[in-house]
């Protein structure tokens, strides 16, 4: 839920974050812009972490800032996503051959592998 005032959080944990200033994310009308739902959910995986202070925002924020930095072409979703891969594993909550195991999973299924699963969608055999 964003705020006027920029800040990401649930209401009533006083706990949101800023993303304000060179971190801030894309906006269309203030309204935050997600390409692709995988940004949502690396968006929100970010968000909910520092909420409930297994990261510290501001050392996530610092990190994505340096990762824009380091390739400003890059998609910015994809700098996000790197921030919060290098805060895990800086934070031992999760190994880079973790990481790396995890992706190429993720990689190696189908697309459209989790969609319209269970909900009345039928997929053509």
């Amino acid at each position: 839920m964003t705020g006027r005032d920029g800040r990401i959080g649930s209401a009533g944990t006083g706990t949101a974050p800023d993303i304000s200033g060179p971190a801030a994310p894309p906006r269309t009308n203030g309204e935050l812009v997600f390409a692709e739902p995988w940004e949502g959910r690396a968006f929100g995986m970010a968000v909910t972490l520092a909420e409930s202070g297994l990261i510290s925002w501001d050392g996530f924020r610092d990190r994505l800032v340096a990762r824009i930095a380091e390739d400003p072409r890059w998609p910015y979703y994809a700098s996000w996503l790197a921030a919060l891969e290098d805060v895990l594993v800086g934070a031992g909550r999760i190994g880079t051959d973790d990481v790396r195991a995890r992706a190429t999973r993720l990689a190696d299924r189908p697309a459209g592998h989790d969609h319209g699963q269970g909900h009345g969608v039928r997929h053509a055999p």
